[in-house]
């Protein structure tokens, strides 16, 4: 008999989400992932916590409908205002509670402790991230020693998401936001990419960062918790299918997501539109 399709679902509001899937993608290859961007209603870094929770929530319930058992938020605004009333107020009341729903902040943050020296740490985000203090609250949880300073990049995913990223234009509010957050604390030795986009800026950020500053981006450290995860989780690694497959669905146009898509990915892939309510 054929073995169900239960891939790993992983959601984004965008297409940010795409740099956390690829890093997952490529430290675990042998299984099925199915990708959800809520394109339609991009952004989430300005919306309510409210508004985030309800769409972030039917994004996570279409995914377990299409039978994705573990669903990745891949959206630091979305683990930042809905993750945990998704894991506190929804999974144990819903058809199968054995399901489970992950983040992104809480692996990134882990890893803080281990490379901040000065324990002075900056994180770089959204307005929604920023305002949020999740990253403040989480690092708080585990290394209380540690500093948190927050720079809210507002125009950061604009310029990504325009194909702006990599022009002069973009070096105006890159070296604004940097400036801005060494003047509140000029101790930072760790600057954390709070946003999923960000890693296309990485090499305009490197150009204007101080010296001895080590730069954060969570891609890799999110594939290596999840891995880490499923190692102490047999028991969902072992409801999940592994064909090595990817779906791509958006509440977008198709051709506009697959456009995007190839500036994140550097290949062109298939897209399936969707409603999700």
């Amino acid at each position: 008999m054929k073995r169900k399709n239960s891939p790993i679902g992983i959601f984004d509001s965008g297409y940010g989400g795409l740099t956390i899937f690829e890093n997952i993608r490529r430290l675990l290859p042998d299984y099925d992932f199915m990708y959800l961007g809520d394109n339609a209603r991009t952004p989430y870094g300005s919306r309510s916590f409210e508004i985030v929770y309800q769409f972030t929530r039917q994004a996570v319930m279409r995914l377990f409908d299409e039978g994705c058992p573990l669903v990745i938020l891949a959206c630091n605004t979305a683990s930042a205002k809905a993750l945990r009333t998704i894991q506190q107020c929804d999974l144990h009341v819903s058809a199968d509670p054995t399901r489970r729903v992950l983040g992104v902040i809480r692996p990134t943050v882990e890893v803080v402790g281990s490379l901040s020296r000065t324990r002075h740490v900056g994180v770089l985000g959204t307005t929604g991230t920023i305002s949020s203090g999740s990253y403040t609250m989480e690092i708080e949880k585990l290394y209380p020693d540690i500093i948190v300073t927050g720079e809210a990049c507002p125009m950061w995913v604009p310029l990504v998401e325009n194909r702006e990223f990599d022009n002069e234009g973009s070096d105006y509010f890159v070296k604004k936001n940097l400036n801005n957050i060494f003047v509140s604390d000029s101790q930072i030795d760790t600057l954390v990419l709070g946003c999923t986009h960000y890693p296309l800026l990485e090499s305009k950020i490197r150009k204007y960062l101080p010296e001895g500053v080590t730069l954060l981006s969570q891609g890799p450290y999110v594939a290596e918790s999840l891995k880490d995860y499923l190692f102490r989780h047999p028991e969902m690694a072992c409801r999940l299918s592994k064909n090595g497959n990817c779906r791509f669905l958006t509440t977008e146009a198709k051709e506009k997501f697959s456009e995007a898509a190839s500036l994140f990915l550097k290949r062109s892939v298939d897209v399936e539109q969707v409603i999700i309510n």
